[in-house]
């Protein structure tokens, strides 16, 4: 049975079909019409004509078009993830009534964590690919968090849940929080015993870092202020972080995951070890809020689940079972 599309009506009169819906959104990810229309099968004329009726149901100009490019308009970036969610919610309704999807395709847009993604996503990456070959990854990766609605992200990879009602959470895998510094640091500047200690210490800040509340085996408190007057040193990559704390910068609060191979080796100790932080971290899998998943995000998602979350390296065989939260 084909799929021409569904109907869907807008301000009580209009309609749009999904395949224009489909036509905006491939567009609007090559920022080329026609070769979103060659994927569909529709010479050029045709993709231009039904992108025009597509933007007369709207009303709205979707893209902006000159003779040298195409750009989404203001309207279009707001309208996309929207239209994402559209294509999204007929795919269900095709599952529902039988219509089977064996090929899973389309660009995926994930934002996550360079340091991360560096060393434990990239290395996964040539498998992904060559199980789902219809599928694109676009990676957007930075150490600094990029608004997944805004940015159109169908997926990002985070330390926290963010207090966003128009997202969802999956988690990957648990996390912890410790103190280290180098050897050699500690050999200069002695090693702390008590969180007080912290104060005649070097700290070394990430990004924005705020205190840091710490609980003692007994129930004692403590805090890491690494933006304490005099500490001198912020940091806004993870790696350069690391590599910071390992060339004896300072005393410095790390993830588990980004240092369990340095602390193995003795290049990198932990202090403060009886202390832990009030709440200890995830690492959770953040999609916007929608009632079905696409193929594509899911196929991602359990990918991730299965090649990390299972068995996440840093816990060494610690059993940890994945969790969604609303």
């Amino acid at each position: 049975m084909a799929n021409n599309g569904f109907q869907y009506s807008l301000n009580g009169y209009k309609t749009v079909d999904t395949e224009g819906i489909k036509l905006f959104v491939l567009a609007a990810e090559k920022l080329n019409i026609s070769a979103a229309g060659r994927e569909l099968g529709m010479p050029p004329a045709v993709a231009s004509a039904r992108l025009a009726k597509l933007e007369n149901a709207v009303g709205a100009d979707l893209l902006r078009r000159s003779t040298r490019k195409v750009a989404l308009s203001t309207e279009g970036a707001e309208f996309l993830p929207f239209a994402r969610e559209i294509l999204a919610q007929e795919n269900a309704a095709l599952a529902a009534m039988g219509f089977g999807n064996e090929h899973v395709a389309g660009t995926l847009r994930l934002t996550a964590s360079s340091t991360f993604a560096q060393q434990y996503v990239l290395p996964l990456m040539p498998e992904f690919l060559e199980l789902y070959p219809g599928i694109n990854l676009d990676l957007r990766l930075s150490d600094m968090e990029l608004d997944l609605i805004q940015g159109s992200f169908d997926l990002a990879l985070r330390d926290s849940v963010l207090p966003d009602s128009n997202l969802k959470a999956r988690k990957l895998a648990d996390d912890r929080r410790l103190l280290c510094a180098s050897p050699e640091y500690l050999a200069k500047w002695g090693t702390p015993k008590h969180p007080g200690d912290l104060c005649s210490h070097q700290l070394i800040a990430f990004k924005s870092q705020a205190t840091i509340n710490l609980i003692g085996p007994d129930g004692e408190q403590g805090k890491f202020n690494p933006r304490a007057p005099g500490n001198r040193l912020i940091i806004d990559d993870g790696l350069s972080y690391k590599i910071a704390t390992m060339a004896g910068a300072g005393i410095a609060m790390h993830a588990l995951w980004s240092v369990h191979r340095e602390l193995s080796e003795g290049t990198l100790v932990q202090v403060l070890g009886d202390f832990r932080m009030d709440a200890e971290p995830a690492l959770w899998l953040v999609y916007p809020k929608s009632n079905v998943l696409t193929a594509k995000v899911r196929v991602f998602i359990d990918f991730l689940l299965e090649r990390i979350g299972n068995r996440p390296p840093w816990l060494e065989g610690e059993a940890v079972t994945p969790s969604e939260a609303d």
